[in-house]
């Protein structure tokens, strides 16, 4: 065995990366408005105004509850 691999583990598995746009064990889900309809980054959603308060973030003076006063919600986007 060589100098450059002495101390290295044969039986451990090499890490693997997930794939791209799939959900990573590792990495705590987004929180979700009760507006949205995915977690953000979900492939084939998109960012919209919350159609709630329209962008505000406000209803009648107090937090809008769709998008917890972001003003934004997570839609799904295209449709088949």
């Amino acid at each position: 065995m060589s100098a450059s691999n002495e101390g290295a583990r044969r039986d451990a598995p090499a890490p693997v990366a997930a794939p791209r746009g799939s959900p990573d064990a590792s990495r705590p889900e987004a929180p979700m408005s009760p507006g949205d309809e995915a977690p953000p980054g979900t492939p084939g959603t998109g960012e919209n105004i919350c159609p709630r308060c329209g962008g505000s973030g406000r209803i009648g003076g107090a937090r809008c509850p769709e998008c917890e006063g972001t003003g934004k919600v997570n839609v799904g986007i295209g449709g088949a």
